[in-house]
């Protein structure tokens, strides 16, 4: 079903990523990355089912080509640390076709960024047809009406004026300093190094040993970066993608939604995984226990009742005297004693597909899971075996040196890439992190232990049922001597006490786990195999033929009796 999965990453040159690379994984493509030469080749990857590239309004056209695009990127950025670019990775609606996630992406993409001067370059993957999502790879510069980068951060000086300090760029320093503010640089003050305004210096004759102007550590942000990086509209396009997801839901006429929010956001007291939570709920609301210990004490009570009705069953066909009102209360007793064991049977039923469809659900997740595990594991080892052979290999070797960069620029991208889907699996499987996989993997012992348990009962069940039913055929066969009609008319008239006190022992047995449907459906499954319909209508039909005698021999008994008063 439809999952809320939006996962926030920036690409730095710090953590060996490229923007160049990211790009050409997420797009199955062969783009040369000209920061350092490397050509990043992914063609022969799958799964690639749509690509597109968004430009605002002032970028370049020539941009429309991702190679450009993020090679204008690398370009813009020097250092070997750089945030290159932000990357979304969002789980896709599976109630929806590829046009409807290809209209969803481009309506999000073109009002939450590019519409705010961000270049933005997606891609839908979906190689196992079972985790479709979509890559949204962003720029991190804001662009000037030129089409030129503005610049992230500005250099920030801080300036002194009556012992107060301030934070000034460098066209704010111009005015600032006609207003009496300074800049401090540090001086020498006996063996300590010390910032002060050149004024202050030259009044003690300190020598300044620093041409560099003291400023904050990582200078003024741009406005447009500020609010780009901030919490604050992370959380707003979270809302907007799970808003546009239910928006598209509504629309194909589908149920299901997703929340951005919270547990704790949305005032739920649970914990936040749905084997402790979630499954265990929908468990109990069909009557299935939730845990071991639930389980044990639910088929102590099954069992309870199977013992009592045994008994009783037995004793019904020791106690029947030949009479039509002590056969038609063994009768409508033993059908009582069957509607419990249908009961039973169907509650059996439903847990059985419940348990399945939880085990079927998170079964092949959590083998996908491992599997994932594995990769990352070879990946990683193959990755710190190439950054040691790089740094061993000489530096005049230039080919080796490429091609073991360009080899740990390919392992990083599918390194984040397996990362991705790990995080998507433990989404789906609703834990926050790995450590959430021991839980699951013991509640899928829990439940097919649970499963063994019902199975066992079910066969109890109807071993039990089919008892019964044979007691039922020999009580049918002591009453052929009598008045069927009659036998059915005494049956009908004590039947609904019978199912009453059915209902009163299913309720005391399971509590608030007591299904009034099921109820009404085990009723009927008891008429259907007792042929009860047939055998009503003719009863029905019996009585209004003597009622129609009776009417019809009414004057013919008077005109007798006027015959004799003559």
């Amino acid at each position: 079903m439809a999952i809320y999965h939006m996962e926030a990453k920036v690409i730095s040159r710090g953590a060996g990523r490229s923007a160049v690379a990211a790009a050409a994984y997420m797009s199955c493509s062969k783009i040369m990355n000209d920061y350092d030469g490397v050509t990043h080749d992914y063609t022969p990857k799958g799964g690639l089912v749509w690509q597109e590239t968004f430009l605002p309004e002032y970028a370049p056209a020539e941009w429309q080509d991702r190679a450009v695009l993020w090679n204008a990127v690398e370009e813009a950025e020097k250092t070997k640390d750089s945030r290159l670019a932000r990357e979304f990775v969002v789980a896709l609606p599976v109630e929806l076709d590829r046009e409807q996630w290809q209209a969803l992406l481009t309506e999000f993409i073109q009002n939450q960024f590019v519409v705010g001067g961000m270049c933005a370059d997606v891609a839908i993957h979906d190689a196992d047809g079972h985790n479709p999502h979509a890559h949204i790879l962003l720029t991190v510069r804001p662009l000037n009406e030129n089409g030129t980068w503005q610049n992230k951060t500005e250099k920030e000086y801080l300036c002194v004026r009556d012992r107060e300090e301030r934070g000034f760029t460098a066209a704010e320093f111009l005015s600032a300093q006609r207003d009496g503010w300074e800049k401090q640089y540090r001086y020498l003050v006996g063996k300590k190094k010390v910032y002060m305004t050149p004024s202050a210096a030259d009044a003690h004759g300190y020598e300044r040993i620093s041409k560099y102007p003291k400023s904050t550590k990582y200078g003024r942000q741009n406005p447009i970066s500020e609010r780009w990086n901030s919490d604050e509209q992370l959380l707003l396009w979270r809302a907007a993608w799970a808003e546009i997801n239910n928006r598209y839901l509504e629309q194909a006429g589908r149920e299901e939604r997703i929340d951005h929010r919270s547990h704790a956001d949305r005032g739920l007291d649970e914990q936040p995984t749905v084997h402790e939570g979630v499954a265990a709920r929908a468990m109990e609301q069909q009557g299935i226990v939730s845990d071991r210990c639930e389980l044990n004490r639910q088929i102590k009570a099954d069992n309870a009742l199977l013992r009592e009705l045994k008994a009783a069953v037995k004793k019904l066909a020791q106690a029947v005297k030949n009479t039509i009102p002590a056969i038609a209360e063994a009768m409508e007793s033993l059908r009582g004693k069957m509607i419990i064991f249908r009961y039973q049977l169907r509650r059996t039923d439903a847990g059985k597909w419940l348990l399945h469809h939880h085990l079927d659900s998170m079964k092949p997740e959590l083998e996908h899971y491992t599997g994932l595990v594995g990769q990352i594991k070879e990946k990683s080892k193959e990755r710190k075996t190439a950054l040691a052979e790089k740094k061993d290999t000489p530096i005049w070797n230039i080919s080796r040196h490429r091609d073991l960069a360009r080899r740990i620029a390919e392992l990083t991208e599918e390194l984040e890439e397996l990362r991705t889907q790990k995080n998507m699996v433990l989404n789906t499987l609703d834990c926050a992190d790995d450590s959430g996989v021991a839980v699951v993997r013991k509640d899928i012992a829990t439940m097919e232990a649970a499963l063994e348990k019902l199975k066992q009962q079910e066969v109890q069940y109807a071993a039990e049922l089919d008892a019964a039913l044979k007691e039922y055929a020999e009580l049918q066969a002591q009453a052929a001597e009598f008045d069927l009609d009659e036998l059915t008319d005494a049956r009908l008239s004590i039947r609904p006490d019978k199912e009453c006190d059915a209902q009163r022992r299913i309720q005391s047995a399971y509590g608030d786990k007591y299904d009034p449907l099921m109820m009404l459906d085990s009723k009927r499954d008891v008429a259907a195999m007792l042929h009860e319909e047939s055998e009503e209508r003719r009863s029905v039909r019996e009585q209004l033929r003597r009622q129609e005698q009776k009417r019809q021999s009414q004057p013919q008994h008077r005109k007798r009796r006027d015959n004799l008063e003559r």
